[in-house]
């Protein structure tokens, strides 16, 4: 089957979000054709470049969220009015309610049909016009945006905006909105898809819808980072007005939940991300949970020879930055080192950006003044028991050693997503205490020891229980592993989404209509099993278009056919 893959900043480019992740996913589905359509974040990462591209990659379209050029479509009268409908319902809708409960402020319960009808209504009039670039940043948006705030049953904080807060919304939406205005959702693009996957949610699934509405595509969103909270988190106190932040919030959660009610599955890759799917309104029948894969063969050494461990030694893996309450856990191994005076602590991990320098420094500091360097006689010279080590490093030439060196895994954050580094130690059969954020007790199961966030002693606790245990370590450390083999490998993760991908195309097949030289019907010409990678020979038909005439394409979209599958 043919699959038009969507991400945003991420896979093909080089500097991409979730890269390895769609990169092991196309390669491990030889079996099925990929088109590429992607979004891009910076100027900097189209300039970076892609990775090699297997050669089941079709080929790869590219369309720039960062910068767009007025597409000088002059609207008339008609044009402009069915332009002031559709983003005066699309705005209302936006403006009555928060976009996570239908029933906020207002009380009305039609405001995801009609957030939807007014989206799939302006992307028909971009198709027509050919493009919606010079209307979304034109003085009649401003208006329509204003009077919708103005309009009775409106956002109490939306009917403060002032001009400034205004402009800057219209600018944004100008943005999350741009997809409307591409030329993808024809025959020769993501309507020829059997299948689209997109790698998240928002503005990234945003073709993904238009390709369903246009031409019945099947969408599926798989979400590993949850786009709506990122977008919550970004527009903090700091960061906007709290106007701007309460429309720009609105939008984003109607969006969301267009995205959720119209997918046909979710693919979660947490438990986290799957409450926040549910609580926009996803149908928990359509929802699949879907781990992210790692490579575990670079681990597999370490795991088979568990016995490498130093038996009073903790180590700490990951990258420095206050998030990972590194502080906390200087405190605890002072309680530990009480209970334990030979256990040794290995800090292994470098700093993330100015920030986790400064930090790091800090805990330097701490680490010092709390363990002074003690010397076992008159003549030896002082060694600290606390080591700050970075991966390459002659005592951690890699990051299977810095698992090896410990009988135990500390993780210590306050706040964490998904916990890779704990999925790491697990493949390396090392028995872990983490603290009970993000998704950590989804990942351990019931192979590790879990404490509350910022408590020391308790920590401390747990860590003391195991370096005095090693029976329990060991078993801990293979049920890990079995574990972490059985939920986290790419093999899981590939085999989940081949499933997912034939559940979907059986039950949502595309329907297009194929005619022959003469113009007759062809009922059986394009059967579901011709979608394998290589060419068909034989005579060929003609595909019935469905693109509406005299529509145009839009400027900011640059294609980049592969030469292997130009045409496919």
């Amino acid at each position: 089957m043919r699959i038009g893959l969507l991400t945003e900043g991420g896979y093909p480019y080089v500097s991409g979000d979730a890269g390895l992740w769609c990169d092991r996913l196309v390669r491990g589905l030889e079996q099925h054709e990929f088109d590429l359509y992607a979004l891009s974040r910076s100027r900097r990462q189209e300039e970076d470049g892609w990775v090699p591209l297997p050669p089941q990659v079709g080929r790869v379209r590219t369309a720039p969220l960062w910068t767009s050029e007025d597409d000088g479509v002059a609207y008339g009268r008609r044009a402009r009015r069915r332009f002031a409908e559709c983003y005066g319902e699309l705005v209302g809708a936006m403006c009555a309610g928060t976009g996570v409960d239908a029933s906020a402020e207002g009380g009305a319960t039609d405001l995801p049909d009609r957030f939807g009808s007014a989206l799939y209504g302006l992307a028909e009039l971009a198709r027509e016009q050919g493009g919606l670039v010079g209307a979304l940043r034109s003085d009649a948006a401003v208006h329509t945006l204003e009077r919708a705030c103005r309009a009775p049953g409106a956002l109490r904080t939306a009917r403060e905006a002032r001009v400034p807060d205004l402009l800057t919304v219209t600018a944004h939406l100008e943005r999350a909105l741009r997809p409307l205005s591409l030329d993808w959702y024809g025959d020769d693009g993501l309507g020829a898809a059997d299948l689209c996957h997109a790698t998240a949610g928002g503005s990234t699934a945003l073709p993904g819808l238009l390709a369903r509405h246009f031409c019945d595509v099947p969408l599926l969103v798989t979400e590993y980072g949850v786009q709506l909270r990122s977008h919550y988190l970004a527009l903090g106190p700091d960061a906007a007005a709290p106007a701007v932040r309460a429309l720009l919030g609105a939008f984003h959660g109607r969006l969301a939940a267009e995205v959720y009610r119209r997918a046909e599955i979710l693919t979660p890759g947490n438990a986290h991300a799957r409450r926040w799917q549910e609580r926009c309104g996803a149908d928990r029948a359509r929802i699949r949970t879907v781990h992210p894969g790692m490579d575990a063969a670079r681990f597999a050494e370490v795991g088979e020879a568990p016995d490498r461990a130093a038996p009073d030694t903790l180590v700490w893996v990951g990258r420095v930055e206050p998030a990972k309450d590194l502080i906390s856990l200087l405190h605890a191994f002072a309680e530990v080192r009480k209970e334990e005076p030979r256990a040794r602590l290995r800090i292994v991990g470098a700093p993330c950006g100015p920030e986790g320098a400064a930090y790091l420094g800090h805990c330097r500091a701490l680490a010092a003044q709390l363990f002074p360097d003690e010397a076992e006689g008159v003549h030896a010279v002082g060694d600290n028991p606390v080591s700050f080590e970075e991966i390459g490093s002659p005592e951690a030439p890699t990051l299977p050693d810095a698992y090896a060196a410990g009988a135990v895994v500390v993780l210590s954050s306050v706040v964490e997503g998904f916990p890779i580094g704990l999925i790491e130690a697990m493949f390396c059969s090392r028995a872990t205490v983490s603290t009970d954020v993000g998704a950590v007790v989804e990942v351990i199961g019931g192979t590790g020891l879990v404490v509350p966030p910022r408590n020391p002693r308790a920590l401390a606790e747990a860590c003391v229980a195991l370096l005095r245990d090693p029976e329990r370590r060991e078993r801990l450390g293979a049920a890990a592993r079995a574990r972490a083999l059985e939920l986290f490998t790419v093999e899981q993760n590939i085999a989940a989404f081949h499933g997912i991908y034939l559940q979907i195309v059986s039950h949502c097949p595309v329907r297009r209509v194929v005619l022959d030289e003469a113009g007759a019907p062809l009922p059986f010409a394009a059967p579901a099993e011709s979608r394998v990678p290589g060419r068909w020979t034989g005579p060929t038909a003609r595909v019935l278009p469905r693109t509406v005439p005299g529509w145009a394409a839009a400027p900011p979209v640059r294609a980049t056919p592969l030469a292997a599958a130009e045409g496919a």
